[in-house]
């Protein structure tokens, strides 16, 4: 017997069991959305930590406690920062990589320093590619060369020519070994087909004061040479960003003078393997927005800190692309720390 009637000219009549089935799918609708809307926002319930591997105070601390702050709001939850500085920024990489859960409560700054140390000691304890998960690109360093400003070199061809009549005699400071600054005036060195001397200090403030004083002869180096060029004591020879830097428009960039270079060693956020890539994606958005924000702008402008936002996928392309150079650079010039 068929479920409905109908008479020759009224409309379509259910059954009272049908009645039923219909007016419990109704009153259950408009409370099935808001539960599946909780189910698929649950996270984050709790405090997120994001472990920057540098004391406070520094510009990359700057940087991303800013965006933890703004994040907040969109997220719904504080994101705490934890500096853990030590091994050269690397400190927080073996923990993230073999200890933290992979539930996007815990994520790290993921730099430079994080793959190429894996191919400077005897056992790293943690693979850059395949023991993290990234989450976004974010931003970098301005960097450049600097002298002082009663030096006799004047320009880049300058300081290039000065360097083939005294080879091994011009002097660079940089903040350590193997350091971003470091493999890039190496590389400088090997096209040019001349030879400098790296003398390495513990941080790019100490380098300043040794090319001042006239222990060293220039600084390639992140810009804490800036104040002093601008006051006057200092001059700019070349600027590594993909565009001329806005406080130096008179500088020219290493592309400009010839190089197929952009050297600002970018970094980003990860996390370890294995996170599910919807938390990924809500993590990548709060960030991205914060990185956007007129108040992380503004912080960044202040470190000179050039735009480097890659997305997910391209933050993870561009990891795998890098370990693949710093491991060529590392073995050619033979860097080790024991």
């Amino acid at each position: 017997m068929s479920d409905t009637k109908k008479g020759a000219s009224g409309p379509l009549i259910l059954p009272r069991r049908g009645l039923v089935a219909a007016g419990a799918a109704v009153l259950a609708a408009p409370l099935a959305a808001p539960r599946l809307a909780r189910a698929q926002g649950r996270y984050p319930e709790r405090p997120i930590r994001l472990i920057v591997p540098w004391p406070p105070g520094a510009s990359a601390d700057a940087q991303l406690r800013s965006m933890a702050d703004i994040s907040q709001a969109r997220l719904g939850q504080p994101v705490i920062i934890e500096n853990r500085p030590g091994a050269g920024g690397t400190m927080h990489a073996p923990f993230i990589a073999r200890e933290a859960r992979p539930d996007g409560y815990t994520l790290g700054q993921m730099h430079l320093s994080v793959i190429r140390r894996t191919f400077m000691v005897r056992n790293a304890g943690w693979d850059p590619v395949a023991d993290f998960t990234p989450i976004i690109g974010l931003t970098g360093w301005l960097f450049g060369v600097a002298v002082r400003a009663d030096s006799p070199v004047r320009t880049w061809a300058d300081y290039l020519a000065r360097a083939r009549a005294n080879p091994g005699r011009v002097t660079y400071s940089t903040s350590g070994i193997a350091t971003t600054n470091h493999l890039a005036m190496e590389e400088i060195a090997r096209k040019e087909g001349v030879e400098f001397t790296h003398v390495p200090f513990r941080g790019s403030n100490e380098g300043v004061t040794a090319v001042l004083g006239g222990q060293v002869e220039s600084i390639a180096d992140s810009s804490a040479w800036a104040p002093h060029a601008e006051a006057g004591s200092m001059r700019v020879l070349s600027v590594w960003s993909a565009e001329r830097a806005p406080r130096f428009p008179d500088v020219p960039t290493l592309k400009e003078l010839g190089y197929d270079m952009v050297v600002t060693s970018p970094y980003g956020v990860m996390g370890p393997k294995g996170m599910d890539p919807g938390v990924v994606r809500v993590l990548h958005d709060a960030f991205r927005e914060a990185l956007f924000d007129p108040r992380n702008v503004q912080v960044r402008s202040q470190f000179d800190m050039p735009l480097e936002y890659r997305s997910t996928e391209e933050f993870r392309e561009f990891i795998a692309r890098r370990t693949e150079y710093e491991r060529e650079m590392i073995q050619r010039l033979n860097l080790r720390v024991e």
